[in-house]
């Protein structure tokens, strides 16, 4: 299956207009979609119900120039161009080889990545940042409150869960990020999406890549449980609630083709990329909001009855 989607991918480029995609920005994304790789991907192969965060898995071509390079429980995505590629999140440190792997497997350079993005400052989606920087070169960019537990190797009291995560390695070279800002390598132009709630510093990203006259609007927002340790509660921290009610309403108003998750079961991502099931569902960020919503008012009704943490 990959292999007809990666031919039909180079013919499409090669032989049509740019038509359907969204602005003369996406049409410069589109167009900078490098040949793909001359290596067939290697065989998905299935990964355990309950597999680790740090679990191999082989990459996965998504969609245009977006590739699955994560792991069977954690995702991590590479959005490449002639001119450098976005890495976005590394998962945890013991699957910094495994991504790595992915990503030379995909057919693509590790010193070409130009830029580390990340959702949220926990080890399972960061843990790996500071080996692939080591690797590629490339700085991270964060929001203030995932920056400063980036550099320091662990979140703070700001973070729901901060009394049970577990230390990263410290990342060196971390630049805030003004929120709303898109980020752009060449061509590329990525929409960050400010995404309170999970954690105090997440953020969510969206992109559109397009295959010849196809283009999709790609999705990848943060998680979005209501959990914490056992001295958090939300109801103390009503600022948090409601930046965590707008992160919910902003991706259930994203123009959202294809829904990518930072845990894999989130959305059985990995069936999706595998062809097992729709990969396209223009409901899916809807759905993925709705479904947290009701999660967060179950906390904050637990909360006043007394019942959480």
């Amino acid at each position: 299956m990959h292999l007809l989607r990666r031919v039909s991918w180079v013919a499409g480029l090669a032989g049509i207009g740019l038509v359907g995609c969204d602005a003369a920005t996406t049409s410069a994304q589109a167009n900078a979609v490098p040949p793909p790789s001359a290596v067939q991907l290697p065989a998905p192969t299935p990964c355990a119900e309950d597999a680790g965060w740090s679990d191999p898995t082989p990459p996965r071509h998504v969609f245009g120039n977006t590739w699955f390079v994560g792991t069977c429980s954690i995702g991590a995505f590479l959005i490449t161009s002639p001119e450098g590629h976005v890495l976005i999140d590394a998962a945890t440190m013991e699957a910094a080889p495994s991504i790595a792997a992915n990503t030379r497997a995909a057919g693509f350079r590790l010193e070409d990545i130009k830029k580390i993005l990340v959702t949220h400052e926990h080890n399972d989606h960061v843990g790996g940042v500071a080996a692939l920087q080591t690797l590629s070169g490339a700085p991270v960019f964060a929001r203030p409150a995932a920056a400063d537990a980036l550099k320091a190797g662990i979140s703070d009291r700001r973070d729901p869960q901060f009394e049970v995560v577990d230390r990263f390695p410290p990342v060196a070279n971390v630049q805030p990020l003004v929120d709303g800002l898109v980020v752009e390598v060449g061509p590329l132009r990525i929409d960050h999406l400010p995404n309170t709630g999970h954690t105090a510093g997440g953020s969510g990203w969206a992109w559109t890549s397009c295959e010849g006259e196809t283009c999709r609007r790609i999705v990848y927002p943060d998680s979005v449980s209501a959990i914490s340790d056992k001295t958090y509660r939300y109801l103390d921290h009503p600022d948090h609630v409601a930046a965590f009610r707008q992160t919910l309403a902003t991706i259930a108003t994203q123009r959202c083709d294809i829904l990518l998750t930072t845990h894999v079961q989130s959305s059985d991502m990995l069936a999706r990329l595998d062809g097992h099931k729709p990969l396209v569902d223009a409901d899916a960020c809807r759905a993925y909001a709705a479904n947290a919503l009701t999660g967060l008012e179950k906390r904050l009704a637990d909360e006043k009855n007394g019942a959480a943490p």
